[in-house]
């Protein structure tokens, strides 16, 4: 049974702007378009995939965002869908296939009649070697559009780190933003939920003391470690998350979810608060569903979790987000923040920052895509800052 959804007017505008891309015989480029965290980046997928008259093939990062993305897609049009990912232990081409990059790397023969991809969480491709740069090779001469709604990557830079806008890295894989909507519109629209910031830290907090890793990517591990011990991190944030579960104001919080860096502190804070649950990469697959049930259910308060639920948790009546870590990545900040940012009747939201994030990035409503002088040198501002195409400071 196919079904009818009714599209915003943005969605419609993003799916009409892609489906005229992939129709354009002469544009030898491949695409981006920049779809915040809650926009309902699933749905305009599924709406392309269905107005499009040939074979697609849709990338997905994780199990949990293809289950999302096929789910919509079979609302649509059951009929065209197929899965080719190992985690679904299904091997299936079909009209429109929906795919984990680990499965198809070695089979691009199978692929070679696909005329268009499209790639959730496309700034995950990296445009100078991977798997991703292979199978597009691999296939030659197929028009890609990638979907995200952070368009840039972390990469050393004589010395230090650059945020670079993933058009104008040098190789690029996507050349040309054909469609963004700014975080700040969808907020006034009411699609977005607001968000309180609090921005608390240790005493003695130092984050000149952090040194950058040799990927430039995000701080090492040892001064991190270093710095949690001088300050006594661990201590400081089991009293927040005590805090936390008896407010002086705004009332019981519905759930409380905290970013650690490590599994370690994780742990801990789970030792000192009787309803924690700890969340990791090593947690087995039905207890961290099992653990996310009860969380959801209000039977955990507090789940803690080292680096897994940063993309495809969905949980709109989620009300409280610690990040209890220090990052240099605007995509991980912006994924934490996007936990929560997903509107629900009566939801006052509340962003818990302890490690100086919010100052080195801003309140991500204040994030905006800027198209310099009209000549597609996009770059990211927040607050009139530049942090794109910049050293990072």
């Amino acid at each position: 049974m196919t079904m009818n959804i009714q599209l915003r007017d943005y969605q419609k505008a993003a799916s009409d702007k892609a489906v005229a891309f992939f129709n354009e015989k002469k544009t030898k480029y491949n695409a981006i378009m920049v779809l915040p965290t809650g926009s309902g980046k699933s749905i305009v997928l599924a709406d392309i995939a269905n107005r499009l008259d040939d074979n697609v093939l849709i990338f997905c990062p994780s199990r949990e965002i293809l289950k999302q993305n096929y789910e919509k897609m079979n609302m649509i049009n059951p009929f065209r869908c197929a899965i080719f990912s190992a985690s679904f232990n299904s091997k299936d081409v079909g009209k429109v296939t929906f795919a984990t990059i680990g499965s198809v790397k070695s089979h691009p023969e199978l692929f070679q009649h696909f005329k268009y991809i499209m790639v959730d969480e496309a700034h995950q491709c990296n445009p100078k070697q991977g798997m991703y740069k292979e199978f597009f090779e691999a296939l030659g001469q197929t028009k890609i559009l990638g979907l995200t709604a952070t368009p840039y990557r972390l990469s050393s830079y004589m010395g230090g780190s650059m945020l670079k806008f993933i058009t104008r890295t040098r190789p690029n894989i996507f050349s040309k933003v054909i469609y963004q909507v700014q975080i700040s519109t969808l907020l006034d629209m009411g699609y977005l939920s607001k968000i309180s910031y609090y921005q608390l830290s240790p005493t003695g907090w130092n984050e000149s003391r952090l040194k950058v890793n040799t990927t430039g990517a995000d701080y090492t591990d040892k001064s991190v470690i270093m710095e949690y011990q001088r300050v006594d991190f661990y201590g400081f944030l089991v009293s927040i998350v005590e805090r936390l579960l008896k407010p002086k104001r705004g009332g019981a919080r519905k759930g409380i979810l905290v970013f650690t860096r490590f599994v370690k502190e994780a742990n801990q804070l789970a030792d000192k608060i009787p309803d924690c649950a700890v969340v990791s990469a090593e947690t087995p697959k039905a207890e961290r569903d099992a653990i996310l049930q009860k969380f959801k259910a209000g039977e955990i308060k507090v789940v803690a979790n080292a680096g897994v639920l940063t993309t495809g948790f969905d949980y709109p009546e989620l009300d409280t987000v610690v990040m209890a870590r220090p990052t240099m990545s605007l995509a991980l900040y912006y994924q934490i923040v996007g936990r929560e940012i997903r509107p629900h009747k009566g939801k006052d939201a509340w962003f818990v920052d302890l490690c100086g994030n919010i100052k080195r990035f801003g309140k991500v409503e204040d994030l905006k895509l800027v198209d310099t002088n009209n000549k597609g040198k996009w770059m990211v501002f927040s607050n009139g800052r530049q942090l794109t195409n910049i050293m990072f400071e």
